[in-house]
């Protein structure tokens, strides 16, 4: 009896936290398992001192996540069982937004509905040069409650509306065009390109990465003098993080971090 394969592969190394969407077959879509596997994933990740940046992305080279998992609402239904609201996916959502440790969507593949407002609750973007992204929600009659809130505060307002209200997804070149994405690159150097902004961003000190994704959200919306004065995060000012940064610039070698 052949064991089958988890809904979502969870690996740690170094520093870097791996989650990958495993149901290619059903475009990595977000039915119960793969859910219940990204929750776990993203919370046993923020919880864990050693994991610094977060990658997630898809199996295959089809889809990062096609959204809900029609399939399995349609197997659901003939089974006489009612379909889960869509909660589970938008705590996710919420989940990943809220970890203070940076994350970084490799978008291997098509990123629609659910697929796209996960990508779009990570920090930072990447694109294969295939992927296509979008919100098609008005086109089912449905909300993207998560993504219509998110869309239009990363990319300019007209561009997201646009893209709302008629449901078509963006390619990829538009997407990096309009500021959605970071970058677009091969699908062969998609994870050698989030692993190396993931590296760039260990050479940083961790305490310093914690309190500026904190600044920026926390900050989102307030005016500038008010954002300026918000003190949140981590204190790095008084931290040995901040005196071991400033000895290894004097020592001219790679600080050693601690994060505290």
């Amino acid at each position: 009896m052949t064991q089958e394969s988890p809904a979502v592969i969870y690996e740690k190394k170094g520093h870097i936290a791996y989650i990958t969407l495993n149901r290619p077959e059903r475009m990595n879509a977000l039915g119960r398992p793969v859910s219940r596997g990204i929750r776990d994933s993203v919370w046993d990740a923020r919880n864990d001192d050693n994991v610094r940046v977060i990658i997630i992305t898809g199996a295959g080279d089809r889809a990062f996540c096609a959204g809900g998992d029609l399939k399995e609402m349609a197997e659901m239904s003939r089974a006489g069982q009612a379909p889960e609201p869509s909660v589970p996916e938008v705590n996710n959502f919420e989940l990943i937004m809220e970890t203070w440790k940076p994350t970084i969507a490799a978008i291997n593949g098509v990123a629609l509905g659910g697929g796209c407002e996960m990508s779009l609750a990570c920090d930072i973007r990447l694109a294969a040069d295939h992927a296509r992204i979008g919100l098609m929600e008005a086109k089912r009659g449905l909300g993207a409650n998560f993504g219509t809130v998110m869309l239009s505060r990363i990319i300019p307002k007209g561009m997201a509306l646009e893209a709302l209200f008629t449901g078509e997804p963006f390619s990829a070149q538009e997407a990096y065009r309009v500021g959605l994405v970071n970058k677009v690159v091969p699908l062969s150097d998609l994870m050698p390109a989030a692993e190396r902004l993931a590296e760039a961003i260990l050479e940083c000190a961790p305490l310093s990465v914690r309190r500026m994704k904190e600044v920026v959200y926390k900050s989102d919306g307030l005016p500038p003098a008010a954002a300026i004065r918000l003190a949140v995060g981590p204190d790095v000012y008084t931290s040995e993080d901040r005196i071991e940064g400033a000895r290894a610039f004097a020592e001219k070698r790679k600080p050693q971090w601690q994060g505290r």
